[in-house]
């Protein structure tokens, strides 16, 4: 099913406020700046990147005391998507670091504000490689257009800054980004951004190497913030505009864009979105990675969930690069909550976040050896005060059964034999959420499936809590004959789509979907189990309330089958569903 871009004013007013970059920074005293505690200075460099020739817009936030003889170590840091240096969060990270003693570099990317050249998905050959010059700018071997140098910034070597970066979402990849092309970095702290791309925008829960179901909602709200930039922010500089057809980002960008749009999805095409939407994503440059990395992930966060902060922590963590990891409650989808890491508030220094933020910054570019850097792994808690804590993401520990009645439970003997059907129609006929709703200040409907277009298996009322905190797994058999005569066309649109997720039902039969997460999937082979890898989760089922795993057959919040497929769910005690759950307190059935 293709879906057309859905321009709006409202969208493109959004945009304009950066609104879709979520609150993605701390915020010192407001006060910092009235009473001289820094000094902000606009400055511009000229870089070449991409083939083209631009300037990027930066200030310069210097603390009060700070110089050649008294030097400090820097912060840099850019915007999240379609903000600028002066959006109201970006500007924030100079403030506050700076009323923490840092030197603070904070620029537009590429494309935003009034930077010039493309935008360019934070690609490290072409952002990485600018942000590079920046640093080189910290180093004092570099000065900005104007003359001005930085003489005043801790060195650990002849133009080798103490340099470390903090920023989210589009902030947040641009620092693995750079960190793979200069190793000068010294401490990174990348907040709810991604780890590949093609998983973030066309998710499969089963397979990466098939290509997923397209996240039409985001992708497309993204695309025109970004093609509107040059509307947004009038500019007659020739490097930002590419083409007619491609007006602010780099073609292969907005290719992609169009083929997930079209719901064609032929080999040689799909390779090629592929290897370019990786290829602009850590998934692909970690291996270069080395400086110590705190990441921060949202669990409300439809956009970058958390399985993408845990590729990244898990692929460095083996790598022996020092690294932790928080899943805070906020991400791109909403979901602060009070004592939460706030751009309001300025609680950086209250904050549990902001604490380990800081505690990251004071070890590795202040060099204090003291510094707690916390726990190696740390989750919010929204059933109890003061975050959870663990020495590595909790495994799998609990296996249910799929039984043919539609229960879900905790024995392959209490499996009864049966089967049963769910068929899409020519509509969705799912809801998980309304992507861009909450950020446009519009309700979004409670998830919803209609009958006979999703099946569900419900376990038994909990006789105590349960506590998940993870990605729980699914391994399916299904049978849709109508999918097996198309599923080898050569175009991955005839595969069978459906959508795993699990809900958590009150005693009064409430459903709740935790953080409106699902898992898309694009079957590989219908005629083969596939095990599939839910959205990471952290939520307690209180004594009473069910858990309920469903498969749906459409969610509107992405694109769906083609063609109708009827599928059907068949168990038995010796052969049925499974799904297994991270449970770190309590026990289902």
């Amino acid at each position: 099913m293709s879906r057309a871009l859905p321009l709006s004013r409202k969208l493109l007013a959004l945009a304009a406020s950066s609104a879709l970059a979520a609150p993605l920074a701390v915020v010192g005293p407001a006060s910092a700046a009235e009473s001289g505690a820094y000094t902000v200075t606009p400055l511009s460099f000229t870089v070449e990147a991409g083939g083209r020739s631009c300037v990027i817009d930066a200030d310069l936030y210097r603390p009060a005391g700070v110089d050649a003889a008294h030097p400090a170590p820097a912060v840099l840091a850019t915007n999240g998507f379609g903000g600028s240096k002066a959006d109201g969060s970006t500007d924030a990270i100079g403030k506050a670091f700076a009323a923490q003693g840092y030197v603070g570099l904070v620029y537009s990317g590429l494309g935003f504000g009034k930077s010039g050249c493309l935008i360019s998905l934070d690609d490290p050959r072409i952002d990485g490689r600018a942000a590079t010059r920046l640093v080189d700018f910290l180093g004092g071997t570099r000065a900005a257009d104007d003359g001005t140098r930085a003489d005043f910034v801790t060195k650990d070597g002849a133009g080798d800054p103490r340099v470390g970066m903090v920023g989210g979402s589009y902030g947040g990849a641009i620092q693995l980004a750079t960190a793979s092309v200069d190793p000068r970095l010294d401490a990174l702290v990348p907040l709810i951004t991604w780890n590949d791309l093609a998983y973030s925008l066309a998710p499969n829960g089963a397979d990466r190497a098939t290509p997923g179901v397209f996240k039409w909602q985001w992708a497309n709200g993204f695309y025109l913030m970004g093609e509107g930039q040059p509307l947004l922010v009038p500019s007659l500089d020739p490097s930002r505009v590419n083409s007619l057809g491609c007006l602010h980002f780099v073609t292969d960008a907005c290719d992609t864009v169009r083929l997930l749009n079209s719901g064609r999805y032929r080999d040689a095409d799909t390779k090629k979105m592929l290897d370019f939407a990786r290829s602009v994503s850590p998934v692909s440059y970690l291996d270069r990675v080395k400086a110590p990395t705190l990441i921060v992930q949202g669990q409300s966060d439809s956009l970058f969930n958390l399985n993408e902060a845990q590729d990244t922590y898990e692929r460095l963590q083996a790598r022996g690069v020092e690294t932790k990891m928080i899943w805070q409650s906020w991400g791109h989808s909403g979901g602060q909550a009070p004592g939460e890491l706030d751009l309001g508030q300025g609680n950086v220094e209250t904050s549990y976040v902001g604490q380990r933020v800081l505690a990251w910054f004071d070890r590795h570019l202040r060099g204090d050896r003291k510094a707690d850097t916390g726990a190696e792994f740390a989750y919010y808690r929204s059933w109890q005060s003061g975050y959870g804590t663990a020495a590595r993401v909790p495994t799998l520990s609990q296996r249910l059964y799929l039984s043919g009645d539609g229960k879900l439970v905790d024995n392959r003997a209490k499996v009864a034999r049966g089967s049963r059907e769910y068929s899409n129609r020519l509509v969705p006929t799912s809801h998980s959420e309304s992507s861009l709703t909450g950020l446009i200040g519009l309700p979004d409907p409670r998830p919803y499936d209609i009958k006979g277009t999703y099946l569900g298996w419900t376990s038994a009322p909990l006789a105590a809590p349960v506590d998940v905190v993870g990605s729980p797994r699914a391994t399916l058999r299904v049978v849709s004959p109508k999918t097996e005569r198309v599923q080898d066309s050569g175009d991955a649109a005839d595969k069978l789509v459906l959508f795993a997720k699990v809900y958590d039902v009150a005693p009064d039969g409430t459903k709740t979907l935790v953080n409106r997460l699902v898992a898309p999937v694009r079957v590989p082979d219908a005629t083969r189990p596939f095990t599939v890898e839910l959205p990471g989760i952290v939520h307690r089922y209180e004594t009473g309330h069910r858990l309920e795993f469903v498969i749906a057959a459409s969610d509107d919040a992405y694109s769906g089958n083609r063609g109708i497929k009827p599928v059907t769910v068949t168990a038995a005690p010796e052969d049925t569903g499974t799904l297994e759950l991270p449970v770190v307190k309590g026990r289902v059935g």
